[in-house]
């Protein structure tokens, strides 16, 4: 917020879970009050009983790309939806009933299928993994291409250059040893926000995906009387750790990502940025 704020831009949030509206605590989502002053863009998108996917994500993010002629600060972790936006990622169709029909099959059938239709496929997806076999195969049924064809295409070999489609500058900011220091002391802020109360006021009515938001899945299973309140926030804690963690690995294999040492003080990681800038 302190460099949109600087440079006269406006926030695009690439945070997976911010989309849903009534996921506020959980999600760390801005208050009105500061999108009042920052305008934001990609929150508050759907309903929680909505499984909103990448595709769709990309496709309401792109527009907004494409539409505001203001300097944009594109901001959040989750990693697959920032490369939907800014790297050139296309979406394989889909087909719910093909997928069912392939799922109840048995993996080694699955695999044998795929192998017949590429040879090559084990070079590219894990045949160990049903969930990947059977989208690979829906993928090639749908006529969308084989895992060879796909990975032998100009947009895959772009991804994996990293070329992006627009002129961007990234940078991340590494916490270092304070990681667990700092997830530890974000979960309280979220605790005594009223994380609790705001699951509860969710039951119901959040779909799949938004049910497996880290924060949101250990407190309902709490909820239900499946584990202890005190044991989903331990959960939650160590489950956060993982994720960053995963994410940090994800945004290290990208050579556009400079790195900024964390800083308590935003004043001066905006007085760095914009310096990087110039």
């Amino acid at each position: 917020m302190k460099l949109a704020d600087r440079i006269g831009g406006e926030i695009v949030s690439v945070d997976s879970m911010q989309v849903y509206k009534g996921m506020d605590v959980g999600t760390a989502k801005p208050t009105h009050l500061e999108r009042n002053r920052i305008r934001h863009h990609l929150i508050d998108l759907v309903d929680p009983d909505v499984d909103f996917s990448v595709a769709e994500f990309s496709r309401v993010g792109r527009r907004v790309l494409e539409e505001r002629d203001v300097p944009l600060v594109i901001s959040g972790g989750s990693g697959l939806h920032f490369r939907s936006l800014v790297d050139p990622m296309s979406f394989a169709p889909t087909d719910p009933e093909l997928r069912a029909e392939l799922e109840r099959r048995d993996l080694e059938d699955l695999r044998e299928d795929l192998l017949a239709i590429d040879k090559d496929a084990a070079n590219h997806v894990d045949l160990r993994n049903k969930r990947r076999v059977v989208r690979s195969l829906e993928i090639a049924r749908l006529g969308a291409g084989t895992p060879s064809g796909r990975y032998a295409s100009v947009e895959a070999r772009r991804l994996r250059n990293y070329d992006s489609d627009y002129e961007i500058r990234a940078f991340g900011l590494d916490p270092g040893d304070r990681l667990e220091h700092l997830v530890a002391g974000r979960l309280a802020q979220m605790r005594a926000g009223g994380l609790v109360e705001e699951v509860r006021g969710l039951v119901g009515r959040m779909g799949r995906t938004a049910r497996a938001a880290i924060g949101y899945r250990e407190v309902l299973a709490a909820l239900a009387g499946r584990i202890e309140m005190g044991e989903a926030f331990t959960q939650i804690e160590s489950n956060t750790m993982s994720l960053a963690r995963r994410q940090r690995t994800w945004f290290q294999r990208d050579p556009r990502v400079q790195w900024i040492p964390w800083s308590d003080d935003a004043d001066g990681l905006a007085d760095r940025i914009e310096q990087e800038l110039e």
